[in-house]
């Protein structure tokens, strides 16, 4: 998935918006789903993409890190979610000659 938001350590970063690259892996049981063919069985993959979106384009953050870990935290909460793991990358050209940076972060249901 793809969004636009300003986040980053450098003001430069935050002044105008940047893609943002956002990968979500999930682990449920997913059985019960399998078997009724029924969305209300399984994990409602847009929910999953709007929590992104709106980490994405919500407020400002300074790392990586902390954005791939709200967005864990929400989607790690949602029904029959017992795993989740997310990767954010960014590709700004005020980081050269780094190519660009990601992070994935893996959050577990207690």
């Amino acid at each position: 998935m793809s969004f636009h938001g300003r986040h980053g350590v450098r003001q430069a970063e935050r002044d105008q918006t940047q893609e943002f690259r956002v990968d979500i892996d999930v682990e449920a049981d997913l059985g019960e789903a399998a078997r009724s063919d029924d969305l209300a069985d399984t994990v409602d993959y847009t929910a999953v993409r709007a929590v992104a979106k709106e980490v994405i384009e919500g407020r400002s953050m300074q790392l990586l890190e902390s954005l791939a870990t709200a967005i864990a935290e929400r989607v790690a909460a949602m029904p029959r979610v017992t795993s989740v793991s997310v990767r954010v990358a960014k590709r700004p050209a005020g980081m050269q000659p780094i190519e660009g940076a990601a992070v994935r972060i893996n959050r577990t249901r207690a």
